[in-house]
């Protein structure tokens, strides 16, 4: 299959099908973590961090280590609703919403400039007014380099990492991201123009889809709250400006990998296998620079928590418990 279609005028990617139920291992897991864990349900909440009012979730104790949870494009804190019961009976888990995402709210007068740069500075701020001076980061697409500048600029409170499809390495970039490298190459009007069209209500569900085994499975809520949040007024241009930023990730990749040979944190990358966005490579690209960075792959696409949230809780505590030890 070509992936290099998968931005394209009018639509998104092409869902992949072939695939097997969960198996008795995975539904072993999902017992084990039903008892230990009682389902708690999220408090929300909101802060005021650099000029930004931040909308957050939270759930777990107080006193507990701190698991602070940076989602990606095109979602919000909400991607986090089912992992943070299956984490909160043990770990305090913070999910707040980049500014631009969800529902934390911007001022008009802040004069935001919307870049990673920036993002990470809120988040940083946002990490401040909260008073968290330790805390391990769960890194998702774009919450990886806003989570890697925080890592980088505070290298002693970062505990641990998990990167899910959290990339930093040109080898993790899929065919997916030629249109819009392309983008950043020549930033015309015709160029944006192709990535806006892929910001559709269609094209974001079948983000969610592509290399999902059984994308019928995959639950309506998230994918319908993205593509509403994106339509509100003045939103899709935040997203253009954004993705035009990434190509300075990309730049930072280097200083992300010097980070990680540099201060060596417990690494989990767990990846969603079938991921156009961030392929395999990019995982393995971890063990390269961080000798104390293990992988994970799964069966399913870019969003591994819709298909795949028990294992990832899982995976989570194994590791968590291990690196939170040393």
């Amino acid at each position: 299959m070509d992936r290099r279609g998968f931005i394209r005028a009018g639509g998104g990617i092409l869902a992949m099908t072939a695939g097997t139920p969960m198996s008795l291992a995975a539904e072993g897991t999902a017992a084990e973590i039903s008892r230990s864990t009682a389902m708690t349900v999220a408090a929300i909440h909101r802060v005021e961090a650099d000029g930004v009012s931040v909308f957050y979730r939270e759930a777990g104790p107080v006193d507990g280590p701190v698991v602070l949870l940076l989602h990606g494009f095109p979602t919000s804190s909400f991607q986090y609703r089912e992992l943070m019961p299956l984490l909160a009976d043990k770990y305090r888990v913070i999910a707040p919403d980049l500014p631009g995402f969800g529902f934390t709210e911007v001022p008009a007068e802040r004069g935001y400039k919307y870049t990673f740069e920036n993002l990470a500075k809120t988040i940083d701020a946002f990490t401040e007014a909260l008073k968290l001076t330790r805390y391990a980061l769960y890194v998702f697409d774009y919450g990886a380099p806003t989570g890697f500048r925080l890592a980088m600029a505070h290298p002693e409170r970062v505990t641990a990492i998990v990167s899910q499809n959290g990339n930093a390495y040109e080898a993790g970039l899929g065919d997916a991201w030629a249109p819009i490298q392309t983008y950043w190459r020549e930033p015309t009007a015709e160029h944006r123009e192709v990535v806006h069209q892929a910001l559709s209500a269609d094209g974001i569900k079948e983000q969610y889809t592509y290399g999902v085994p059984h994308p019928e499975r995959i639950k309506p809520e998230g994918y319908t709250l993205d593509a509403a949040m994106i339509l509100r007024p003045g939103n899709m241009e935040i997203q253009l400006d954004l993705f035009l930023d990434y190509a300075n990730n990309v730049k930072r990749y280097p200083a992300f990998q010097e980070y990680f040979r540099k201060a060596k944190p417990p690494l989990l990358a767990i990846w969603g296998e079938h991921d156009p966005f961030f392929i395999p490579p990019g995982a393995e690209g971890f063990k390269k620079d961080n000798p104390n960075a293990t992988v994970q792959f799964l069966d399913t696409g870019h969003f591994a928590l819709e298909t795949h949230v028990v294992e990832v809780a899982g995976a989570m505590r194994e590791f968590l418990g291990r690196a939170l030890k040393a």
